[in-house]
């Protein structure tokens, strides 16, 4: 049952980084349909995928582990933007390494996306939303 309970959780959660992605792609082509310069646009559209990630993970990924409103909840969206950051961090790191050792940069970052999504999700599930143990 509790097996079960966790595969929900992380398809949901794929949705989610689905759905977020979604969010950074449209609005990264869209800012540069634009005419928008492509690093604040990638920028502006990774900013609005956080934000559409914490509200469907908040709200329908993780929903046995959100704080109530207060202090905790905050902690929370600290350590969730925190997660997107290091997620971040090591999508550049990636993508810069496979391009210098001669990698297609598409292709890195795939790679890339794929070693970020399973970082992340480790991070949230069991920092950033863990549950506090039963009394």
């Amino acid at each position: 049952m509790l097996r079960r309970a966790a595969d929900l959780v992380f398809l949901r959660y794929i949705a989610a980084s689905g759905f977020a992605l979604a969010v950074d792609m449209g609005t990264f082509m869209a800012l540069l349909a634009l005419g928008n310069p492509a690093a604040p646009a990638a920028a502006a559209g990774y900013g609005l995928g956080i934000v559409a990630h914490w509200l469907i993970s908040s709200r329908a990924v993780f929903t046995a582990g959100v704080a109530e409103r207060g202090p905790e909840r905050h902690r929370q969206k600290v350590l969730f933007v925190g997660s997107a950051l290091v997620g971040l961090a090591l999508t550049t790191a990636i993508v810069g390494l496979g391009t210098a050792l001669g990698l297609d940069p598409r292709l890195a970052k795939l790679l890339a996306i794929g070693a970020s999504f399973t970082l992340t999700w480790l991070l949230r599930e069991r920092v950033v939303f863990r549950r506090a143990p039963a009394p």
